[in-house]
């Protein structure tokens, strides 16, 4: 009897990519959008919370974007996608409904490229994305299901809520002042440990912020008077 074999893999069958994941500082840096509907909106208004020097290509765009422009917030291009319009770009997405258009800022583009909704075209792709102040939490599937991304999203914005975000600023306070009170580097580095604990996330979530800074307040002084 003979026994069965795989079938060779095929392009349906084959693995994802494996991508570097990574966040990018994007002050100052020219991000070039090629289209100006909804989804190129969307990608812009995110690119600006970011501060990145934005250039919009296209002969359309949304009321939004117009309003960004009128501020001076974004550069913008009235004409189709050209050969030659991502120089000395460090980031660039295409957003177009155009598949021949899109293709071609992919090949074009000497830097980051991100062509919405076509992985392929892509040598980045976004992930979905939890903001919580200073907290930053990413999720991707590697471009297999960006639904389940952010089904996950979409629960981890329940675990992380706005305490996180407050108790985060009052930390980089409590952090500074024990740079500067606690001497001993070894203790210094237990403290800071024990203010971003598991334990403290707990707090977190069953007490809120209030109580997560009264403890880690505490933690500090204990801290200082050990060291005295």
């Amino acid at each position: 009897m003979k026994l069965k074999t795989k079938p060779p893999a095929s392009s349906k069958t084959a693995l994802p990519k494996n991508y570097y994941p990574v966040f990018l500082n994007m002050k100052g840096k020219k991000a070039v959008v090629i289209g100006g509907g909804k989804v190129a909106e969307r990608k812009i208004l995110t690119l600006l919370r970011n501060s990145a020097d934005v250039t919009v290509i296209s002969p359309q765009i949304t009321t939004k974007i117009e309003q960004e422009k009128h501020k001076g917030r974004v550069k913008h291009i009235n004409r189709q996608y050209r050969k030659g319009d991502l120089k000395q770009a460090f980031l660039v997405i295409a957003a177009t409904d155009s598949l021949t258009i899109n293709r071609q800022v992919s090949r074009d583009a000497p830097c980051l490229v991100n062509v919405v909704d076509t992985p392929d075209l892509c040598n980045f792709i976004v992930p979905s994305t939890v903001k919580r102040g200073p907290l930053s939490i990413a999720v991707s599937t590697s471009g297999i299901s960006p639904a389940l991304s952010r089904s996950v999203r979409r629960e981890l914005e329940r675990m992380y809520g706005p305490a996180f975000s407050e108790y985060l600023k009052s930390l980089r306070t409590i952090r500074a002042e024990a740079k500067k009170r606690i001497t001993e580097q070894r203790e210094r580095s237990e403290f800071l440990k024990s203010v971003a604990s598991e334990k403290m996330i707990r707090i977190l979530r069953e007490k809120g912020c209030k109580e997560a800074k009264r403890n880690a307040k505490d933690l500090l002084k204990k801290a200082k008077n050990t060291s005295c």
